[in-house]
């Protein structure tokens, strides 16, 4: 029995080395599909949470989100600032997911994508997500401090609904993305899909339009 005993005590430095090598590594995993500039899921890392989230069942909201006159802040103030506003839009976006049950990603760019719950019935879905919408536009729109100025911010962000499982991400993506850019050619805010519109029947790269920046017709066929 005591040699048992002492084989067991000199085997648990042996485990607790490999219990810390494990967690060590399990955190490097997750930090290489984390953005580095925000700290949100990289593409694919959000999609397959997203996937996860939508496959529950319950109602959810898949929204795209890109910054308007994003290409003006760099020129006027610099790459530095661009990051800046990159930064800042990705830790709210990503509070404000957290906040309501949800799932944040930086898709590339200035472009950015989230998942939320949906609550209540009827008219109050619609109701509730839009309040939800509104605080979400007013924290992301808050100016940029950088360098003792503040810079301002705007957004166009596209929302489709989830109503049952199981649910096409692609689709949904594709639907809001086709929300934002229409009501970023309106000049930013927020344009929420009906319930039973349907995303337009056009080939598709990771959830983008034909023809939209970040798809192309290689990648198409």
């Amino acid at each position: 029995m005591s040699e048992l005993m002492f084989a067991a005590a000199a085997g648990l430095p042996l485990l607790a080395g490999w219990s810390v090598h494990a967690r060590r590594l399990t955190r490097r995993i997750e930090a290489a599909r984390r953005d580095p500039l925000t700290g949100l899921w990289t593409r694919d890392a959000f999609e397959e949470r997203a996937r996860k989230s939508l496959a529950k069942g319950q109602q959810r909201a898949v929204l795209v989100l890109d910054l308007n006159w994003f290409k003006q802040i760099n020129d006027t103030h610099g790459h530095a600032a661009g990051d800046a506003v990159i930064r800042a839009t990705g830790m709210r976006l990503g509070a404000w997911a957290a906040g309501h049950h949800g799932v944040a990603g930086r898709l590339g760019g200035d472009e950015f994508a989230a998942v939320t719950d949906v609550c209540g019935e009827g008219a109050t879905v619609t109701e509730n997500l839009t309040a939800k919408l509104l605080d979400l536009v007013r924290s992301l729109e808050r100016p940029v401090p950088f360098e003792g100025r503040d810079i301002d911010v705007h957004v166009s962000i596209g929302v489709a609904r989830q109503w049952r499982a199981p649910a096409d991400l692609s689709a949904l993506l594709r639907l809001a993305d086709e929300h934002m850019y229409r009501i970023k050619q309106e000049g930013g805010g927020f344009s929420l899909a009906p319930r039973y519109e349907r995303a337009p029947a056009l080939p598709t790269v990771h959830g983008r339009r034909f023809g939209r920046p970040g798809t192309t017709a290689k990648e198409v066929a």
